[in-house]
């Protein structure tokens, strides 16, 4: 289980690095005629806000849906273990699983702010 934690995480990790890539170099070239550059440069830095905000909401929600994943997995194997107390291992479970999605919301808050507001 470990093995195929640290596999994605170093897969989001190289996601990311890779879409530095994608970053058009024009956004820090100078040019003469500045109106052009002005233009692309602002369609340049779109871009890179919809890759930042793509980047975002993929690694918050690969991370939320891992962390939910091993919660609910947790909190099976514990009321298999103990079914007298199932109930109260559901209940701490939900409450777990609502601050994960909490955290993933605020990611897409996050990116809706980079698109729409830097």
């Amino acid at each position: 289980m470990k093995r195929s934690i640290k596999a994605i995480a170093l897969i989001m990790m190289l996601v990311a690095a890779l879409s530095v890539l994608f970053v058009p170099s024009k956004v820090y070239a100078a040019d003469s005629d500045a109106a052009v550059v002005a233009e692309t440069n602002e369609n340049d830095v779109t871009v890179a806000k919809a890759f930042a905000a793509a980047i975002v909401v993929a690694a918050v929600a690969a991370a939320g849906a891992i962390a939910m994943g091993l919660a609910i997995c947790k909190a099976a194997d514990g009321a298999a273990r103990q079914p007298e107390i199932a109930s109260k291992i559901q209940t701490l479970m939900m409450l777990g699983l609502v601050f994960v999605e909490t955290a993933i919301i605020y990611a897409l808050v996050v990116a809706i702010f980079i698109v729409f507001i830097l």
